[in-house]
C-alpha cells in the first residue's frame, strides 16, 4: 500500500475528487461506495496500520462483489482500487471539491480533523461531516467557511444501505447542500432532510435502543442471543440492537451515547455499565473480533 499525494484522474469528466478523512469501518465503505461509482478518492487516516487494513477490506469487498456478478465485468477489481488514492497526508485534499469526514466521534479528533480541512482545502470545497451525533452547526464553527459545511449521515453498512440523513447547519449555503444531495443521488442514495439537532432521527432512537437492549442482558432479564431474536423474529428487524451494536462498533457507541448525553443533558442517555466495561477490556464488537457475539476475523458471526 503506497501512500499517494494525489488522487488518481477521474476516468470521466462528469466524476469527481472527492476526500473522505477517517478510514475506519465508514469511511473504507464510503470510499468503495464512491470509487465504484467512478469518482476518484483520497482516503486519509493517519494511522497507516488502519489505511492498511482499509485497503484489504475494499479488496475483500470488491473481489466478493465480483465473485457474485456484483461488479463491472473484467478488470473491476483493479479498475476501482486504481481508483483510491492511500495516503496520511492532508495536503493530498488540496484539489478536491468535496470531502467527507468520518474521523472519531469525539469532539477534540473533531476539532483537530477540521482545523487540518480548513488549512488544506479550497475555500470552495465542501466539507461534509458524516456524524452520528454531533450538531453540523457545532461543527461548522470550527472552520473559517462554515457555509461549506453540510451533515450527510451514512448508514452502515454504508456500500448497500439506501438512505442517508442530509443535515442543514445554521450556516449552510444552499449551494453546499444542493452539491451534495447530487452527489449522493449520483452514488444511489437517497438524501432525507432532517433537522439540525443531536443525533438527528436515526442515533437519537438508535442509540437509545442499543443502550436499553444492554441493560437487559446487564440485568439477566435475556441473553444477548435471545434479544436480538426477538427483535429479528417479532418486529422483522434485519438484525438485532446488539449485533447491529457489534457493527458499528461497542466504542463508537459508548462515545455516542456520552455526546447525545452531554448535548441533550438527559441522564437516559448514560452508557450502560456493561458497555463501558466491554470498551475498557477492548471488547468492540466485528473489529476486534469479540463484542455481544464472537466473529471470524472476515467478520462472520
Amino acid at each position: 500500500m503506497t501512500d499517494n499525494a494525489v488522487a488518481p484522474a477521474a476516468e470521466d469528466p462528469g466524476k469527481r475528487r472527492i476526500g473522505v478523512v477517517g478510514a475506519g469501518v465508514m469511511g473504507r465503505d464510503i470510499a468503495e461506495t464512491l470509487a465504484t461509482h467512478g469518482h476518484s478518492v483520497v482516503l486519509i487516516d493517519l494511522s497507516p496500520e488502519i489505511l492498511k487494513a482499509a485497503g484489504a477490506s475494499i479488496r475483500a469487498s470488491l473481489r466478493a462483489k465480483a465473485l457474485t456478478g456484483q461488479g463491472g465485468g473484467p478488470g473491476f477489481i483493479a479498475r476501482t482500487l486504481d481508483r483510491i488514492a492511500f495516503t496520511t497526508g492532508f495536503d493530498a485534499l488540496a484539489d478536491v471539491d468535496f470531502v467527507i469526514e468520518n474521523v472519531s466521534e469525539n469532539i477534540e479528533a473533531k476539532r483537530s480533523a477540521f482545523a487540518r480541512l480548513d488549512e488544506a482545502c479550497r475555500p470552495d470545497t465542501v466539507v461534509a461531516a458524516n456524524t452520528s451525533t454531533h450538531p453540523i452547526t457545532e461543527l461548522a464553527g470550527l472552520i473559517s467557511r462554515p457555509d461549506r459545511v453540510v451533515g450527510i449521515h451514512f448508514m452502515n453498512p454504508a456500500t448497500t444501505k439506501p438512505l442517508v440523513e442530509v443535515i442543514a447547519g445554521a450556516q449552510s449555503s444552499p449551494e453546499a447542500m444542493r452539491d451534495a444531495l447530487d452527489l449522493l443521488a449520483g452514488i444511489g442514495k437517497t438524501g432525507v432532510l432532517v433537522k439540525d439537532t443531536p443525533g438527528f432521527v436515526s442515533n437519537r432512537v438508535l442509540m437509545l435502543t442499543i443502550n436499553e437492549a444492554i441493560q437487559v442482558v446487564e440485568a439477566g432479564t435475556a441473553s444477548a442471543d435471545d434479544v436480538d431474536r426477538i427483535f429479528v423474529g417479532c418486529f422483522g428487524h434485519a438484525m438485532g440492537p446488539l449485533a447491529t451494536a457489534d457493527l458499528i462498533g461497542l466504542d463508537t457507541i459508548q462515545l455516542s451515547l456520552e455526546s447525545l448525553r452531554d448535548h441533550l443533558g438527559d441522564p437516559k442517555f448514560e452508557p450502560a455499565a456493561l458497555l463501558k466495561g466491554m470498551t475498557r477490556s477492548g471488547r468492540l464488537g466485528r473489529k476486534t473480533a469479540q463484542g455481544f457475539f464472537r466473529y471470524d476475523f472476515a467478520g462472520n458471526a
